[in-house]
């Protein structure tokens, strides 16, 4: 049995779905019904279960309000990740944990591999980054997946917040100096479901920390562009005209990276993951979003 935390967000619902089409038995759970960062409760809802693997897709994410409310982000993003460390490695567990492209600053030339340096800007970034170190202090077999931009058909995402707007608005400003890599979130949870195999094959693990993301890059004003290209075929929308703009003319509490490319060879090399452009998985989600 897979057991996969998190699985009301976009990502955990793809890796239930997608899961059980591939014959898994699996065991979805969120909070309240869990709660990381309580150590009882994991150990209520996963002791004495046929428990083979443990995907943690879990995590506080709202980057702004966490510089309001840190505790709240380090409960999940650190302690909650140690808390299930220790479980998988008390109860001989192997674990996938997702992790984000905010544990870099944004400031390297170049896509970003698994081993450069972190430097993570804000709260939320400096709470999944602890989050990861935790994981590997804790448990050798487990297998940390970085990854950026999250889109899906599930859930509150870039997407669908530009398909909103764009028939609420003539005009939308979307920033156009920060640029990193959108990703689907099926075609990520297909990628942690074929390391799911590998591992439940008994197949020699590579361990450690990887990255998955769409293949390609571009930046929001340019995925924005995108999503109205591939959307008007469905509909008509108000928007006239998307304007670049700068980070500095959209300021938020917490400055995102300039780059948050992230180097996949890695996943590719070890696993035979290669993720698809990112425009063809765009069009997937909207197809998906509009027929279903």
């Amino acid at each position: 049995m897979i057991v996969i935390i998190g699985s009301n967000g976009q990502l955990g619902w793809e890796l239930v779905r997608k899961a059980r089409n591939r014959g898994y038995e699996v065991l979805p759970l969120d909070f309240p019904e869990i709660d990381i960062a309580q150590p009882a409760t994991i150990k209520d809802k996963l002791s004495l279960k046929n428990l083979s693997l443990v995907v943690n897709a879990a995590a506080y994410t709202a980057v702004d309000q966490a510089e309001s409310e840190p505790n709240k982000a380090y409960a999940v993003n650190r302690d909650g990740s140690a808390n299930l460390a220790d479980f998988c490695a008390q109860a001989s567990l192997r674990l996938i944990h997702v992790s984000t492209d905010y544990v870099f600053d944004g400031s390297k030339t170049g896509p970003y591999c698994e081993d450069d340096p972190v430097a993570p800007l804000g709260v939320y970034g400096q709470s999944k980054e602890v989050g990861e170190s935790e994981v590997r202090h804790r448990l050798r077999e487990h297998l940390i997946i970085r990854t950026a931009w999250l889109f899906g058909v599930h859930g509150h995402n870039f997407v669908k917040t530009m398909l909103r707007l764009g028939k609420e608005r003539d005009i939308i400003k979307v920033v156009d100096d920060q640029t990193g890599c959108p990703t689907y979130a099926a075609d990520l949870a297909d990628a942690i479901l074929l390391m799911t195999d590998h591992i439940l094959s008994g197949k020699k693990i590579p361990w450690g920390t990887y990255h998955f993301c769409g293949g390609g890059s571009t930046t929001w004003h340019g995925f924005a562009e995108a999503i109205f290209k591939i959307a008007k075929k469905y509909e008509a929308f108000s928007v006239q005209e998307v304007i670049p703009i700068t980070g500095d003319e959209y300021p938020t509490p917490v400055k995102r990276p300039t780059n948050s490319v992230l180097d996949c060879s890695k996943i590719e090399k070890n696993f035979g993951i290669c993720p698809r452009p990112w425009k063809k998985s765009l069009t997937d989600m909207i197809d998906a979003l509009y027929v279903r």
